[in-house]
């Protein structure tokens, strides 16, 4: 299996496409399925910030200064998203708004992935090279071992969540 960062983080952007699809396709009165996928997202998206945030994003600022202004929209993008998950893990598949947040979720996170893959990953596989990217991509793959599976829930968050979803 290849070690190639970019390829990595491609693999998982289909995993979560698939995911998204998924819960798409299954259709206003399959709540018991759309909060097994939506769980699967959770987990799926979880880890894949994990990585980028902490292996990815922070390498291609060191490495690749002028791709700074591109890190730091990423990570943007990621607390957007991280906000939704969190909020998303503490409704029931039942409530009101899950269905609405959730396709906001997804449809924030094919615009990440389009930006990524179009504009992004051309600029940083031109910057490093294989050498670099397979050295980080092993770094991922170990940080993908460790990174955490649910959204953690700070408490001042948590009562922002409480009060929306109420």
């Amino acid at each position: 299996m290849s070690t190639d960062a970019i390829v990595l983080l491609k693999n998982d952007h289909k995993e979560i496409r698939k995911a998204f699809r998924d819960f798409e396709k299954a259709g206003d009165a399959a709540v018991k399925a759309k909060g097994k996928l939506v769980d699967k997202i959770i987990e799926l998206l979880t880890v894949h910030t994990y990585i980028e945030n902490e292996v990815m994003y922070p390498r291609v600022r060191e490495l690749l200064p002028d791709l700074e202004d591109d890190v730091l929209e990423s990570y943007e993008e990621h607390h957007v998203a991280d906000v939704l998950v969190v909020e998303l893990s503490m409704m029931k598949p039942d409530d009101e708004r899950f269905d609405a947040k959730t396709t906001v979720l997804i449809e924030n996170v094919d615009h990440h992935i389009d930006e990524e893959e179009k504009e992004w990953f051309p600029q940083v596989r031109e910057g490093l090279g294989r050498k670099t990217l397979q050295e980080i991509g092993a770094d991922m793959a170990e940080a993908k071992k460790k990174a955490p599976r649910r959204p953690s829930q700070p408490s001042a968050l948590k009562k922002t969540v409480d009060a929306v979803i109420s």
